[in-house]
């Protein structure tokens, strides 16, 4: 059964039909929305959402009015208060259940709040997504009626007082439409499973049964499974066991540098979608072939301003001023970085989801993620992105001939100066002064900022190539092993403290 040949009901396919008008107007009805649905709630209250609904600009009466949160500030003034069961606190009513988010380098769980509103948002365009799939013509329409592998975290939750706690994956299995349960892979009771390792092996035990036509999931930890797969049935490729597997659809970090590796895997060519997914809500998604970027959603659940990314805005740790300059969806420049606040309908308001992204396209809301506002190197005016990085690694891989599926950069001191460590993972032979060279110079043309630096202040690049394993023990050691982590691409604080106390085997 392709999925294309379900009968959706009538209000899901009306409201399926994109609206023509401009992003704007999108932006400012969905505001409207959230204002209306919260105006009763005690931030409601205390920020006159109804004055800001009567007034000329509710877009700027909202920004001039609510402040900008990140996660710490809403949590100590008002997230905190929905734990302990209070109602109407941000949103209407109980908080039911919450995505625990550790991001890629705070070692203390977030309680990111989920309602019923959200997960509706969130599926709505999870449907637009699966339809725009006619979008993409290497795509064969019975690979979508095939299986879904998704490789996610536990579907199991933690029983809370009043209220659920986990993935946000475990949470949506608990509302998934009825029509979606025959095509899920691994099934429910191995979603559940909340030992990584037994949870792949159980997937390799059950994959011949399966035939699967699209994965999901972080790059890695697909990769991995798949090549349990290949070694357990001594397979040649994925494809001998999977022959109608078309594409896979990622998210959460850059693709590129797992390309390479990923294509060893395959027999044959798929197509690579990427979606941004995240705890606080169904950002964007890549809707149509070789599109450079995703398409924002901006008509469904979520209110989207963005914050130039520059020395005005943010300190040299990565932290927001307390009133950044705001823009709106039709204020915005392609080729600028931007960190982006969400207004939700689960209570977030203003909040700084700690991403940066870039329009590639300001006609059509296309957006690339540049990286993580906290995960940038700037120790003497160098202004180092990951996206930088990725190209860099991107690059060099491809010129010489390797796979880097991982890696991670250290700043420190260097005598009176400073230094950039690279940490490697390559099981290829590589020459690693060859490659530390590579990606300093790769860097330099990337990056004008960078190469002033290297002639100044930033005296050095070390580099360390490590196994592959190497990356992923550390993160089972942090436990942070599972479909929804991904390794720092840049190491500061106590993380980079345990990076170091693992290399020296201090840390077990």
């Amino acid at each position: 059964m392709a999925i294309f040949d379900i009968q959706l009901p009538n209000s899901i396919a009306r409201a399926l039909r994109l609206p023509q008008n401009s992003p704007k107007r999108q932006q400012i009805r969905v505001l409207k929305k959230l204002l209306r649905k919260a105006r009763f709630t005690a931030f409601g209250q205390k920020y006159l959402f109804d004055e800001i609904l009567m007034a000329q600009h509710p877009g700027k009466k909202f920004q001039e009015v609510v402040p900008t949160y990140n996660y710490n500030r809403i949590y100590q003034e008002w997230w905190n208060q929905t734990l302990e069961g209070t109602p109407d606190v941000c949103w209407p009513g109980k908080i039911k259940y919450y995505a625990l988010s550790s991001g890629t380098s705070e070692s203390a769980s977030k309680y990111i709040p989920i309602t019923n509103d959200l997960l509706k948002g969130n599926k709505m365009v999870m449907i637009k997504q699966l339809l725009s799939l006619r979008n993409y013509t290497d795509i064969p329409v019975k690979s979508i009626g095939k299986g879904w592998l998704m490789l996610g975290g536990s579907t199991e939750l933690q029983k809370g007082t009043g209220y659920y706690a986990g993935d946000l994956s475990g949470i949506t299995a608990k509302k998934q439409p009825f029509w979606f349960q025959p095509f899920y892979k691994p099934g429910k009771k191995i979603a559940k499973e909340k030992d990584w390792n037994k949870k792949l092996n159980e997937i390799v035990e059950r994959a011949p049964e399966w035939d699967i036509g699209f994965i999901v999931g972080v790059p890695a930890w697909i990769q991995m499974c798949m090549e349990m797969i290949i070694e357990r049935y001594k397979l040649n490729n994925i494809h001998d066991l999977w022959p109608n597997l078309a594409f896979f659809v990622h998210g959460g970090v850059s693709f590129e540098p797992y390309k390479k590796g990923f294509e060893k895997v395959l027999g044959k060519p798929i197509s690579y979608i990427e979606t941004y997914l995240a705890s606080e809500g169904f950002i964007a998604y890549q809707d149509r072939q070789h599109a450079k970027g995703m398409r924002l959603v901006t008509n469904e659940h979520i209110f989207l301003e963005f914050v130039p990314f520059d020395h005005n805005n943010f300190d040299s740790d990565g932290e927001m001023i307390t009133n950044p300059e705001t823009l709106m969806i039709h204020e915005v420049e392609e080729g600028r970085d931007y960190a982006i606040l969400l207004s939700t309908a689960a209570g977030a308001w203003r909040y700084l989801i700690g991403d940066t992204v870039r329009f590639t396209d300001k006609e059509k809301c296309e957006i690339v993620i540049t990286g993580r506002t906290k995960h940038f190197l700037s120790l003497v005016g160098e202004h180092l992105s990951v996206d930088n990085m990725n190209k860099a690694i991107q690059q060099v891989s491809e010129e010489l001939n390797i796979c880097v599926p991982e890696y991670t950069v250290v700043g420190e001191p260097y005598g009176t100066f400073f230094a950039h460590h690279w940490y490697v993972a390559c099981n290829d032979a590589v020459d690693t002064t060859l490659l530390g060279n590579k990606i300093d110079e790769k860097l330099k043309e990337l990056n004008d900022d960078y190469a002033v630096e290297r002639n100044s202040a930033l005296k050095e690049v070390f580099l360390d190539v490590l196994s592959e394993d190497q990356f992923m023990e550390f993160m089972r050691v942090k436990g942070k092993v599972g479909g929804q982590h991904k390794f720092p691409r840049v190491l500061k604080g106590k993380m980079l403290e345990d990076w170091k106390k693992f290399l020296k085997g201090e840390l077990v």
